[in-house]
């Protein structure tokens, strides 16, 4: 017993050297603080879920003899038929009122025969091409002609606004439309000629132009012309008043009344003409007048406006007047009494206004010319210089 309490006291001054030597910072020296170390998490056994099995796709056998899997109708969600990875067993359903076809098509929806599979709203816009109209009792419909003088097809009936708006809107909107397009009324003055005409020792001047009132078909027409010499009265001068009827779309034709004023007789003529566009593009103007003495005078007029430039004009001119008998009264002689050719060159300051300068030939023949040197003239016609002004308002 007093061998162990000797041992004990011996160790324990020992032990506690140890103890300050680890625990006491000796004299000059700094004894680093040793931090606490975490504590390591304790695993713990995690109880797994029972996985659920695996559904197997149900096979079919192949006419090959291969077996091969389909997937089963309830296992093929939307998401993943749009995807492709399953086809949907249920029927595609049909698009309703709002769908619009092409957006259906996109979309893998059925279009009914009812619903028009491009609309012309789409096909003006770039989406889809228009089918070709179905033919009629055998025959191409629409623009699907063959070439030739086949007639050409009729009109379409329906309009595809009519698809948007009311009828009574529609029947409004078209009553105005043809009134602006052929059932309006219009008026226009116009001048072809007034120049003034330079011979040698023989100036004058000359004017042939006409006012018009009136719609596509029927027009009022009010034509004048006539001639005469710087200090002498008017030689010779027309007012026409004609009904103007359209008999097709390039000409009218003309009846009514003339009157003539001047120097000569005053006659008035009961007056039929015709005037248009010829092909070639060819004004052309012809009328025959009957006097209420029975007088029966003809006229033929035609010209051409060549265009040099967009404001350069070039007009040939030729007119030509013939009468069934003489007329000493008038000085006009039976057969061609009188003609004209002219070139006139015109320059468009405005389409409005076109001021000109050219020349005309004039010849007189037969008794006419009997009858104009006999009135005192010294020449029966020569080439005149023109300058004048082309106007119409």
């Amino acid at each position: 017993m007093k061998a162990l309490i000797l041992s004990i006291a011996l160790a324990t001054p020992a032990a506690a050297q140890m103890h300050d030597m680890h625990g006491m910072a000796m004299p000059g020296m700094t004894m680093p603080i040793r931090a606490p170390q975490p504590k390591k998490p304790v695993r713990r056994a995690v109880k797994k879920a029972p996985t659920t099995p695996r559904r197997t796709k149900p096979v079919v056998p192949t006419k090959s003899g291969m077996m091969m899997a389909t997937p089963a109708a309830e296992a093929c969600s939307p998401e993943h038929a749009a995807m492709g990875h399953c086809t949907l067993a249920s029927p595609t359903p049909a698009p309703s009122a709002g769908v619009v076809p092409d957006h259906a098509a996109m979309s893998g929806i059925a279009i009914p025969a009812s619903v028009d599979p491009c609309p012309p709203e789409h096909a003006a816009m770039g989406h889809c091409i228009p089918a070709a109209p179905a033919a009629k009792n055998g025959m191409p419909a629409g623009t699907d002609q063959l070439a030739g003088d086949a007639p050409p097809p009729a009109p379409p009936v329906d309009l595809a606004a009519s698809r948007f708006h009311a009828p009574a809107a529609m029947d409004a909107a078209n009553r105005a439309m043809r009134q602006e397009h052929g059932g309006m009324r219009f008026g226009q003055i116009i001048f072809n000629l007034a120049e003034v005409q330079v011979r040698n020792g023989r100036d004058g001047y000359r004017w042939d132009g006409e006012g018009w009132f009136g719609g596509d078909i029927d027009r009022l027409v009010v034509k004048t012309e006539g001639e005469g010499g710087f200090g002498r009265r008017v030689e010779a001068a027309e007012v026409q008043a004609l009904y103007a009827r359209a008999i097709d779309p390039y000409w009218n034709l003309q009846a009514g009344v003339r009157q003539d004023i001047g120097a000569g007789a005053r006659r008035t003529y009961a007056t039929i003409g015709i005037e248009g566009l010829a092909p070639y593009w060819f004004d052309v103007e012809g009328a025959v007048f009957v006097s209420n003495r029975g007088d029966v005078l003809a006229r033929v007029e035609a010209w051409y406006d060549q265009r040099l430039t967009q404001r350069a004009i070039l007009q040939p001119r030729v007119e030509m007047n013939l009468a069934a008998q003489d007329v000493p009264a008038s000085g006009i002689g039976a057969g061609l009494s009188s003609a004209e050719i002219g070139l006139r060159l015109r320059y468009e300051i405005r389409r409005e206004f076109a001021p000109y300068v050219g020349f005309s030939w004039e010849r007189r023949y037969g008794a006419t010319a009997r009858y104009t040197r006999a009135g005192g003239a010294s020449t029966t016609g020569g080439i005149a210089g023109v300058l004048g002004v082309r106007t119409w308002f």
